[in-house]
Order: structure tokens, then sequence, then C-alpha cells
């Protein structure tokens, strides 16, 4: 009676032990295929539209694309500066004529006569004659149009033997605004360098943007050359594409009307998703991409990246292009590449955790051996409207085809997890090792 009775108490005991060991199992990992299973849909059966597209199809742009050409003949216009001496009018006889020396940093040879600047309405004003037009002529043409109103006007004012020269002094400037938040100065300071997180190319200690004012002479005020003067091409933390903002406020002005106008006359339910799109004032914003398809040229125009007095040029950073990582995985956000493509087994080695193999969190139930590795994962991609679309991939076969390796998309959270036959054995192995091996050795 009494080993009956041990007995039968034993095989309770036992029969609670597996099930506190099953209830452990199932619960360490955080996400369970039996007591959380997930609504998704195989990424076989993905719709195209729910899909990236590639990255790493795409192609540099061609940079002298973003630097205007540098005109035959350099025309006039207000804010120029130029040099005149015009012998017994703009200067004594027979005196030499002052030399003027250019800016240091300007390109342009020493200047002859005194300065007179081209005023607001394209005219210069000189001694004895009415305002001259020099708007859009070169400095040539100034010049003789300045010897013909002198010695061949109403009223012939100079000799023919006196002499006129005319010569740039000082080219216009445009005030140029632009803003980085790319931390391009971090790759030559190294106490920036040191304050870089482990997890990414992304610096989070400062989110601060820099910003420089840029005085651009005429002809060299293109985007190439502000780029160039603020740190060069966007880096890895920056996207792929420089904005100008125009700082014509007329045009800024009446765009802000259309976009109100828009949200005024339309509801969500005329949109997918019934979600009204974010309508940008962009009527004064020039999106530059610096990485294009090979068969698809950015189709922007030249005059579009030269800068105007007051444009600003923007260069966004990548903090948000970033993916999550939970389940079974290593926990944590990590950054998307820019310039090439991440697929999910891409995206879980880069999180630092393993594939094909047991995972660490179980190895503890083996006293250290592997258990049995976990081939479901769960891609959360966000939608329009707070939604999401759960995507189900099995890892086995994302290792043997390609097609079944989804593309990363910033904002996805994938999550690795158990399927239920993989699970049951992992039960089945905990249960063995716990209880089956101590039962041999009595």
């Amino acid at each position: 009676m009494s080993t009956n009775y041990m007995t039968k108490n034993g095989g309770r005991s036992h029969a609670w032990l597996m099930l506190i060991a099953f209830l452990a199992l199932v619960t360490s990992s955080g996400c369970t295929a039996i007591l959380a299973p997930i609504d998704a849909i195989p990424v076989e059966r993905l719709p195209p539209q729910f899909m990236v597209q590639p990255e790493s199809a795409k192609v540099a742009i061609d940079v002298a694309r973003l630097r205007q050409p540098k005109p035959a003949v350099y025309t006039l216009d207000d804010g120029d500066t130029l040099g005149i001496f015009i012998e017994g009018v703009l200067g004594n006889i027979d005196e030499a004529p002052p030399v003027q020396m250019p800016d240091p940093n300007s390109d342009l040879p020493p200047a002859i006569g005194y300065p007179v600047p081209v005023r607001e309405d394209g005219t210069i004003s000189l001694p004895l004659v009415r305002p001259i037009a020099v708007r859009g002529l070169s400095i040539q043409q100034v010049e003789q149009l300045i010897t013909r109103v002198y010695r061949q006007g109403e009223l012939p004012i100079l000799p023919e033997n006196n002499r006129i020269i005319v010569s740039l002094l000082r080219k216009r400037t445009y005030r140029v605004f632009v803003v980085r938040q790319d931390n391009t100065l971090l790759g030559s300071n190294p106490q920036l360098q040191a304050v870089r997180g482990t997890k990414g190319v992304f610096d989070r200690s400062d989110r601060s943007s820099r910003g420089f004012v840029l005085q651009m002479p005429a002809g060299e005020n293109d985007l190439m050359n502000a780029l160039s003067q603020t740190g060069g091409l966007p880096g890895l933390n920056a996207k792929n594409e420089v904005r100008i903002l125009r700082g014509d406020r007329l045009q800024i002005e009446n765009r802000m009307r259309e976009v109100e106008e828009f949200y005024r006359t339309h509801s969500a339910d005329e949109f997918p998703y019934g979600v009204l799109p974010q309508v940008a004032d962009e009527s004064a914003v020039i999106k530059i991409p610096m990485r294009h398809l090979p068969n698809d040229p950015p189709k922007f125009r030249t005059e579009d990246i030269v800068l105007r007095d007051g444009d600003i040029v923007y260069v966004d950073t990548r903090d948000t292009d970033v993916y999550y990582t939970g389940g079974l995985l290593v926990g944590g956000e990590w950054p998307l590449p820019r310039d090439y493509d991440l697929d999910v087994l891409g995206a879980i080695a880069l999180s630092g955790s393993s594939i094909g193999i047991g995972q660490r969190q179980q190895a503890s139930f083996l006293g250290g051996l592997q258990g049995v590795p976990a081939s479901e994962l769960i891609v959360l991609r966000k939608l329009p409207g707070n939604q999401q679309i759960a995507i189900r991939i099995d890892i086995n076969r994302a290792i043997n085809n390609p097609r079944s390796r989804l593309l990363v998309k910033a904002g996805d959270t994938l999550i690795l997890r158990y399927k239920p036959q993989e699970e049951l054995t992992q039960f089945g192995l905990v249960t063995f090792f716990t209880y089956g091996l101590r039962g041999l050795f009595r």
C-alpha cells in the first residue's frame, strides 16, 4: 500500500515538475507561438505595395550636375562693382589711373579705375550723363557703351584721344544659408568620435544642427560650392537627398493657402487606409537626390541648383532610419544602411544574434548546450493611419531561397520565435535533460 502511495505521489510530483518546466520554457523567451499566436501573411504572398524598393540598384549622382557651367562671358547685374576710369571726367588728364586690388578670396585680376556700383535698377551713374543701363551686358559691351555716350552723344563731351577703361572690381554675391544635420565633422574630430555609440553610425549625443552663412559670388552660387564649403557631400548619417528652400516669401504664402484649401475640401475617406496625406508646403522646395536608378536620372534643371539671396540648403539626418528586434533576438534599435540593401538575415546578424543555431536564452535549461533553433520570423511593418501588417518568414526557407529574404524597411520590428512543433521539441529536450537523465542514474 505504501509503495503504491509513494508511486502515485512521485508520479504526481513528476507531472507537476514537467508542467512547471513547460510553462517556464514557453514563457522564458517572451514570445511563444502556442500562448501568443500572431496572425501574419507569408512573405511569399506579400503584395508588391508592401515591399521595399532596392537601394543597391541605384547609382550615385554625377556631381558635375550639382555645379552650374561657367559662362563664357560674365554679364553684369545689380550688386556688381565696376572699376571705371574716364580721362578728364572720372580722373584727371595725364595722370595714371588708380589700381584697385580685388578681395583676397576673389579670382579676379586687379581692376583699374574708380569703383562704380551697379544699382538695383541695373544702371550705373557717371558724371555729366544720364544713368546708363548695364544689366545683362559684358565688361567689353559696357566700355563700348560708355564710349558712345561720351563721344557720340547729342553733345560730345570727350575728345577722341581721352582714355576710357572699364574693368570688374567686385562680383555680386548671394547670401545663402546651409543647415546640416549629418555631423560631417565627426570624422575629423577625435573628441567627437569618442562619443559615438556602439550600436550604429548615429551620434545621438548631439542632435543639434550646424548652420553656415555663405556669401557666394556670382558664377559660384551653386549647390556643389555650398556643400564643398560646409563639409562636402552628405555623409552616411544624412539622407540621400538635399533640399533647397527658396527664399521667395510671396511664393511660399501662396502655396500655404493652397495647402489650407486642400485640407478644407478633402476628407480622409477619399484616400487609402482612410488617412489624409501630408501635403507639405513644397512649392518653394527643390529636392536633389544623391542617388538614382540608372534608367531614371533626376529631372532637375541647371537653374534649380543655382542659389539666390535668402535660399536655404538643408541636409537632413537619418536618425529615424532604424529597425527594431525582439522575441528571441537580441533586443535593440539598429540603424539601416544607407546605400545598400539589408534583408532579414542580414538584419538578424547585424543585431548580434545568431542564425540557424539554438538561442542563447535557452542554453541555461540544457546545461550550456544549444537548444532547438527557432525558425519563425515575424516582421511588423508600419502602415499609414497607425496600422500595421505582420509578415511571416521561415528562416530555413530564407537561407536556401533568396526570394524569401524580405528587405528591411525603416520602422520594421523583427520578432524571432519558435514554431509550435519547435516549441514542443524544445520542451521535450528540456524535460529529458532535466528529468530523464536523473531517472537513468537512479
